[in-house]
C-alpha cells in the first residue's frame, strides 16, 4: 500500500511497501505526481509485472559506460575504437541523465542531432554501442530496464565504396611514401586482402615460405585461416628485413593508415583508404577465376553479402573473359 506524505513545503515522498517486492521509494514536487506514480507501480506489482527500477534510476549513462568499459568493452577486440564511442557518449546531454530516464524520444532526438556532425556510418556505430550497453544492462546487471534503441530508426546504411586504385597510381603512391615499410605494406594488403591489423599483427614463424602460405591467428571474425601468397607478395615479403621481435613489419594499424594518407597526399591520389587495398585484393582475386568460396576462405568473409560489399569487378576484365 502507498504511503504519500508532505516533505517541506514543495515536495511529497511516497513509499509502497507490498509484500515480495522490495520498497519502493519517489520524491516529486506534486502530489498529482506522486499519486500517478504510485498507482502505476501498484498496479504492475498487483498484475506480477513489476520490475525494479530502483538501480536503473540511480545510474547514470556516464556510470554505466565506466563499467562498460571496464567489463565489456575491453575484452573486444574493437575495445580501441569503442574507447573513442564511449568518449562521446560521455561528452553527450545523455551521459548525466539516470538510464531509466532515457526514452526512445531522447535519442531520436540525440540521432537527428548528432547526423549534422558525423556521418550516417558513425552515428549507426555509436547507436549498436548504446544499444548493447542498455541491453547489458537490463540483461546481465539486472537493472530492470527495457533497451529504448529497439524502437528508434536506425540511419540508412552508406553505400559502399566502389573506389577501385589502379596500378598506376598504386606506383604512384609507393613512389611517393617516405616509409621504408609502406611499399611492400601496400603490395601484401593488394595481393592478400588482409586486413592492416592483421598484416600488422603477422610474425615470420607463421609463414610457410617454401608453400606460400600466411597463417593468421585470432583474425578480427575470431577465426584463424590460411592465406596463400602470390608471388607477388613473396617478393614483398623477401623485401622486408627480418626483426629482433619477429613480427614482418613494425608499423601499427593506425601508423598504416597515416603513412598512406600522407603518400597519397604526396602522390596527388584523391579519394583513397587504407582499407580500399583489401577491396582491391578480393576484387583481383575474383577477376584471376577464384570461385566464391575460395576468394572467402582467402579473405575471411563469412557470408556472401558481406563478400559482395568488398567486391568490385573490373567491367574490361569481365569483357574479356566473354570474347
Amino acid at each position: 500500500m502507498a504511503t504519500i506524505r508532505k516533505k517541506g513545503d514543495l515536495q511529497w515522498h511516497v513509499q509502497i511497501r507490498r509484500k515480495g517486492y522490495p520498497t519502493q521509494s519517489k520524491t516529486f514536487n506534486t502530489r498529482f505526481d506522486a499519486e500517478r506514480w504510485s498507482s502505476v507501480i501498484e498496479s504492475e506489482m498487483a498484475r506480477g509485472v513489476f520490475i525494479d527500477r530502483t538501480e536503473a534510476e540511480a545510474t547514470t549513462l556516464a556510470d554505466a559506460l565506466d563499467r562498460y568499459e571496464r567489463e565489456i568493452s575491453i575484452h573486444k577486440k574493437t575495445h580501441n575504437k569503442e574507447k573513442s564511442i564511449i568518449k562521446s557518449w560521455r561528452g553527450s546531454a545523455l551521459a548525466s541523465r539516470s538510464l531509466a530516464s532515457i526514452k526512445q524520444t531522447d535519442i531520436a532526438k540525440w540521432r537527428d542531432a548528432r547526423l549534422k556532425e558525423i556521418g550516417a556510418a558513425s552515428v549507426r556505430n555509436e547507436m549498436a554501442l548504446l544499444s548493447h550497453l542498455f541491453t547489458t544492462c537490463g540483461k546481465d546487471w539486472g537493472m530492470g530496464i527495457s533497451n529504448p534503441l529497439l524502437m528508434v530508426r536506425k540511419p540508412a546504411p552508406v553505400k559502399s565504396r566502389d573506389r577501385r586504385l589502379s596500378g598506376d597510381e598504386l606506383d604512384k603512391i609507393i613512389q611517393a611514401t617516405e616509409s621504408p615499410e609502406l611499399p611492400a605494406i601496400i603490395r601484401l594488403l593488394t595481393e592478400t586482402a588482409m586486413r592492416r591489423g592483421e598484416l600488422s599483427k603477422l610474425r615470420w614463424e607463421n609463414i610457410d615460405m617454401q608453400n606460400r602460405v600466411a597463417y593468421l591467428v585470432d583474425t578480427k571474425n575470431g577465426d584463424n585461416r590460411h592465406v596463400p601468397l602470390s608471388s607477388s607478395a613473396v617478393t614483398a615479403m623477401k623485401s622486408l628485413p627480418r626483426r629482433i621481435d619477429g613480427r614482418v613489419i613494425s608499423m601499427a594499424g593506425d601508423s598504416i593508415t597515416q603513412a598512406f594518407a600522407r603518400a597519397c597526399e604526396r602522390a596527388g591520389v584523391e579519394n583513397a583508404r587504407i582499407h580500399d587495398l583489401r577491396h582491391e585484393g578480393v576484387s583481383r582475386l575474383f577477376e584471376k577465376g577464384l570461385g566464391v568460396m575460395e576468394v572467402a576462405s582467402v579473405s575471411g568473409h563469412k557470408t556472401l553479402s558481406q563478400l559482395k560489399r568488398y567486391t568490385h569487378l573490373d567491367a574490361r576484365e569481365l569483357a574479356k573473359k566473354l570474347g
